[in-house]
């Protein structure tokens, strides 16, 4: 009878709801992580090459995909929570900068890069190996449209839930690691194109225009 009383109290079985819910949070749990494992093999497999020489670029490029990865999953369930909310305009505002600056971004590398095929010891991706320094469009204003992409991605999937104290330190971790990738990137860039690349960053920001 007192079972009854506490689980069944205004003829709500609250048990039965909260075994649901548990049972919904663990489902809602284990697809994310099942995504987040299926999308880590995959890159692992992008970069393998990268993996193996600390040096490159695509080395720290693979942690930051990981944080991001992580920090979207970890969010997803307060992506549309408050639509109208001052975080969320900021987030949806990086959400767009982030696909415009990725497709103009690719965009310029494909038809003004001029990329060839990757070399068989190269730890590049195939778009990454251009021919021509790019130094028109975005890139006039930022050297690195596509990492600040994922900055802006980053950020933006933080904004959904910016108190969650796991979310700050993945965030925190992304950035770090986008930016290290930066460097070695531009350590990689003047070794190719040599005096070009090395003018190109006096006057050009890495990430923001006029600023950084």
């Amino acid at each position: 009878m007192r079972q009854s009383t506490l689980w069944g109290f205004g003829g709500v079985n609250w048990y039965a709801l909260f075994r649901q819910a548990l049972s919904d949070r663990l489902a809602n749990t284990l697809v994310r992580l099942a995504i987040f494992f299926a999308a880590s093999a995959a890159f692992i497999l992008l970069s393998w090459r990268s993996l193996r020489d600390v040096c490159s670029h695509g080395f720290y490029r693979f942690f930051a995909v990981e944080l991001l990865s992580a920090l979207i999953l970890l969010n997803v369930p307060a992506w549309f929570r408050d639509p109208a909310s001052a975080r969320q305009l900021v987030s949806w505002v990086l959400g767009a900068a982030s696909l415009g600056l990725a497709i103009e971004g690719f965009r310029l590398l494909r038809v003004i890069g001029g990329p060839v095929p990757t070399a068989a010891r190269s730890t590049n991706l195939p778009f990454e190996n251009t021919t021509t320094l790019v130094t028109v469009g975005v890139y006039r204003f930022i050297r690195h449209p596509l990492y600040a992409s994922l900055l802006a991605l980053v950020w933006c999937a933080y904004l959904k839930n910016p108190f969650a104290v796991s979310g700050i330190v993945l965030a925190l971790s992304a950035s770090a690691f986008l930016i290290a990738t930066s460097v070695a990137e531009e350590r990689e860039n003047l070794v190719r194109f040599g005096a070009a690349y090395a003018a190109y960053m006096k006057r050009t920001p890495r990430f923001l225009p006029f600023l950084f």
